[in-house]
């Protein structure tokens, strides 16, 4: 099972399982021994280039995700696809973001393909 959340919440012992921090860079104002976070593999996250761009404005939202999802399928990021995967078979994963709707974010890109590859 996948989740979404928000690092900034508390963290839910019971049901959050591994919590995976999805971003590139680390949460402003948040310690890292309040962000209870267990994994933060940087493979994963969208490239600074790629974040600035669409931070930016200066892509849709179909092209971030074509262009996010390449880069998903590099071979340093397959190697953490798998192991999330892996993970996420064997009980609940949950990704966390700094962004505030983590709903329509790269956090979601990357929840829908953990769920497609494969």
């Amino acid at each position: 099972m996948i989740r979404l959340r928000r690092v900034y919440e508390a963290a839910d012992p019971a049901a959050d399982g591994v919590r995976v921090l999805v971003d590139r860079l680390w949460p402003r104002g948040l310690a890292k021994a309040e962000a209870a976070v267990d994994e933060w593999p940087k493979a994963v996250t969208p490239s600074a280039e790629l974040r600035k761009e669409y931070h930016a404005g200066e892509l849709p939202e179909e092209e971030f995700r074509r262009r996010y999802e390449a880069e998903l399928g590099g071979e340093e990021a397959q190697a953490e696809v798998a192991r999330l995967r892996a993970l996420a078979a064997a009980g609940t994963v949950t990704l966390l973001t700094a962004v505030k709707e983590p709903e329509a974010s790269h956090a979601a890109v990357l929840a829908e393909y953990l769920a497609a590859v494969g």
